[in-house]
Order: C-alpha cells, then structure tokens, then sequence
C-alpha cells in the first residue's frame, strides 16, 4: 500500500468522523439512531474503492476502540462494541468493501454519465443499505431478544434517508470522477 492510498483512506476516516459531528436522531421504537456516517460509508466505498474504502471504515472503528469520541453522539471506547448497534458498525466494514467492489465493477470511466452514476447508486444501495442492514439487524435481533421481524420492520424506517444517502454518494462519486481525474483508479 503506497502512502497515497494511506492517506485517501486517512481522509475518508476523517470525513466519516465529522459526519458523525451531525447529531443522531433517535426514533425510539428501536434502539439505533439515524446518523450521517453511513454516507461516509458510501463514500469511501464509492471514491475510493473496496481496499481503501475498507481501511479508512476500519481506521474509524480502530480511533473509537482507543476510546476518542467519534461515532455519532460524542460516542467511543470499547463499549460501544457491546451495545445494540455494533452490528452496524460490523456491517461499516462489509459494507465499504461491497460497495468498493461492486463500484469497480460497475463503473468506468469510459461509461457516459448516467451510467456512471447508476453504477455508483446500485454499488451504494448494495453496499451501503442491504449489506449494512443484514449486519446490523441480525445483530440487533439476537443482542436485544426483538425476535428478527422486529428487528427488521423497525429499521425499514431507515430506508428512504438511506437511499438519499445513496443517491448523494453516487453523485458524490460521479463528481470525484469528472473533477479528479489524477486519481488512480479506485481500488
């Protein structure tokens, strides 16, 4: 791993950490709250593919396991490895590298732009959503005792901010790919 990708992966780190500046919203009917940082996910997977996408998700869950308070709502430290949502914060990982994965698959930068940024939507949406919330709510379902279905009818409330999340990452990704061209292919 060169020192450019480094410190992409340390940028991406960086800009999932301020999202989680955003405070969460919590809907009380279960137990995780809506935060930014999954489209932090997104994005690194989208911009900087499955290796470096997956690296700057684990640098963030590493800083919080050190106890620094970067996870949404001021959280960290080894406890926030034992609570409710650790399985969305699992699924981060998984969910950066199929998003990356699939990123790469799907895009190039021979494709027009439309193409382009279905390709980073789908990967996003993939990734980002159904990889993260097969992570999260089976995890949820068995840590808490709700049984999977209401583990999995509660979440549904996080579909339509997720998917707009998606939709900024796949512009977010487009984006990067006209306005960056020196930057290597993701990877």
């Amino acid at each position: 791993m060169s020192t450019r990708d480094l410190v992409l992966s340390a940028l991406f780190a960086a800009i999932i950490i301020a999202l989680g500046l955003l405070p969460p919203i919590m809907l009380g009917f279960v137990p995780v709250p809506i935060t930014a940082q999954s489209l932090g996910v997104m994005l690194a997977g989208v911009v900087l593919g499955a290796r470096r996408g997956t690296i700057a998700v684990l640098l963030v869950l590493v800083v919080a396991a050190i106890g620094l308070p970067v996870l949404s709502g001021g959280r960290g430290g080894l406890a926030v490895f034992a609570a409710p949502t650790t399985g969305y914060l699992i699924g981060w990982v998984f969910a950066a590298l199929v998003t990356g994965l699939l990123s790469e698959k799907l895009v190039n930068r021979d494709q027009m732009a439309i193409a382009q940024t279905v390709g980073f939507f789908i990967a996003a949406v993939a990734g980002g959503v159904i990889v993260l919330y097969a992570c999260g709510i089976s995890y949820l379902a068995v840590v808490t005792g709700l049984g999977f279905q209401k583990a999995f009818f509660g979440s549904m409330a996080f579909i339509p901010g997720d998917v707009i999340k998606a939709v900024v990452a796949a512009l977010a990704g487009r984006a990067v790919m006209v306005g960056y061209p020196l930057l290597p292919q993701r990877a």
